[in-house]
């Protein structure tokens, strides 16, 4: 009985809290992460480093416990389809970011190129414009402001695609040492597509925002 009592209770009970943690979490790893791409020492960094891991797992059992709620319950606020998307391009945002800081770590780089923390800085802002549009889903009255998040959202994937070319471009023409080389583009690679995948968390808000606004 219990149970079957689940399917009946209002879902903004359930999912758009889950959804505000979710992107909640992503914000706060976000501001770890450019505090670690600015640690003024090795130790330093470290610390923040294992930080943004626990994040990522608190990350994961967000998710997990989305995707769980989709299983479970017949009714959802939005389209499943919708859903998923949108829990699955956070949880990737999150994955990138763990991954650039764990590339810093493993590949022991000390001196951060300026572009890594620029990238990094964008990182930050599209999580920021994220969760205020992720907020925003609880009431559709306030769609214009989840559009305009959005915009902004691509808008900073844009600017995130022109400083990866830029760096991409000075690292193959300064640098000499192909190992370096490769090192860095894996690093640049991972910020690069935490601020893709913001932008694919931004298509599937707005995909939701178009069909029940």
């Amino acid at each position: 009985m219990a149970n079957f009592l689940q399917f009946f209770i209002p879902q903004d009970k359930k999912f758009f809290p889950l959804f505000e943690r979710a992107s909640g979490n992503l914000h706060e790893i976000s501001k770890v992460l450019v505090q670690m791409v600015n640690a003024p020492t090795t130790e330093r960094r470290r610390e923040l480093i294992k930080e943004i891991e626990r994040l990522e797992h608190v990350g994961d059992s967000v998710t997990h416990e989305i995707f769980n709620e989709l299983s479970s319950n017949f009714i959802t606020p939005f389209d499943r389809e919708d859903i998923h998307e949108l829990v699955s391009s956070v949880d990737d945002i999150v994955d990138f970011i763990h991954g650039s800081a764990k590339r810093i770590e493993l590949y022991k780089i000390e001196t951060l190129p300026d572009n890594v923390i620029k990238l990094a800085e964008l990182v930050l802002s599209g999580a920021e414009e994220l969760h205020k549009a992720m907020t925003g889903l609880r009431d559709m009255k306030n769609a214009g402001k989840i559009r305009e998040a959005c915009v902004k959202i691509n808008s900073i994937e844009n600017h995130a695609d022109d400083i990866f070319d830029m760096s991409i471009a000075r690292l193959f023409e300064e640098e000499k040492d192909a190992i370096k080389i490769i090192k860095m583009k894996e690093v640049y690679g991972a910020l690069e597509a935490a601020t893709d995948m913001c932008e694919d968390a931004a298509n599937a808000i707005s995909s939701i925002v178009i069909k029940y606004s």
